[in-house]
């Protein structure tokens, strides 16, 4: 009798587990630390390549900073985040400047998040400076262009500043950035709750259009389900610095367990009316 060889299951692009950011609070005149707020205290996930896990919560949850934590932007309090083999925390000079590489970020405000002395060419080429990843000014100009493009940009955005672009246009030049670099893995952090809807469908559209194309991993920070329950194959909610419920997009959303996860979907508005919202008697 001949026993089939077992093949271990793939190993997650991203491992987090115990996470824990806590901010000092300070008090009296020499502002003496007097407490922490614990912003996230153990939460712990895994990423596998090419998924997308929706990490909701009310304002105030902590998802922000668990998303700016395990990129090393926020110093962690404890625990230990993975990623393909390589510990976050642990890593410094070139295996740092690797991982920085392959993990980047799209933020919440595409007006804040692009300086608006810059033009265009210089904010998306910037990474690609930094990191030697263009040969010649010539090089340079044509990645950014082709990044901008692929970005539903025209390339001759790469000569104009970020004022002279509407919300849904720079959120469109800031996910440019974030793919100069070929990176596997990124922290998309409320990218679309700034902009009106109908254009957030748009931007929806164009982060699932290069996870399919470039097979990234997403982490999708959302404060609400509207959107995130169509984008995600994970759900994992957030609440006062935890994680409340962790699993599959569908069983979350047909069978919640926790009453928090109910409230945040009975919040959805619903376009039948002859449907009553989960939790909702």
């Amino acid at each position: 009798m001949t026993t089939e060889p077992r093949h271990p299951a793939p190993r997650a692009l991203l491992t987090v587990t115990d996470l824990k950011t806590h901010f000092p609070v300070r008090s009296g005149l020499l502002g003496r630390v007097s407490g922490h707020v614990k912003a996230v205290d153990g939460v712990s996930f895994e990423l596998a390549r090419g998924e997308t896990l929706g990490l909701v919560g009310e304002s105030g949850s902590g998802k922000t900073t668990v998303g700016r934590t395990l990129l090393r932007l926020q110093a962690a309090t404890g625990g230990r985040v993975t990623f393909d083999g390589t510990d976050v925390f642990a890593a410094s000079g070139e295996t740092l400047r690797k991982l920085r590489r392959r993990m980047q970020i799209v933020f919440q405000d595409p007006a804040g998040s692009l300086n608006p002395r810059m033009r265009i060419a210089s904010i998306v080429g910037a990474p690609l400076e930094v990191h030697g990843m263009a040969a010649g000014k010539d090089e340079l100009r044509a990645k950014v262009e082709e990044l901008l493009e692929r970005c539903g940009m025209p390339r001759t955005a790469a000569d104009r500043y970020p004022h002279e672009f509407s919300g849904g246009q720079r959120q469109r030049i800031g996910i440019a950035r974030a793919l100069a670099l070929g990176p596997d893995f990124v922290v998309c952090d409320e990218p679309t709750s700034a902009l009106d809807v109908s254009i957030q469908a748009q931007i929806v559209n164009l982060l699932g259009e290069l996870q399919s194309e470039l097979g990234l991993s997403y982490l999708f920070i959302r404060h609400d389900m509207a959107v995130i329950q169509h984008v995600c194959t994970r759900l994992a909610d957030m609440l006062r610095g935890e994680i409340v419920e962790n699993g599959a997009r569908d069983q979350i959303l047909h069978d919640p367990q926790h009453e928090y996860t109910k409230r945040l979907l009975s919040a959805v508005p619903n376009a039948d009316p002859k449907r009553r919202s989960v939790g909702v008697a």
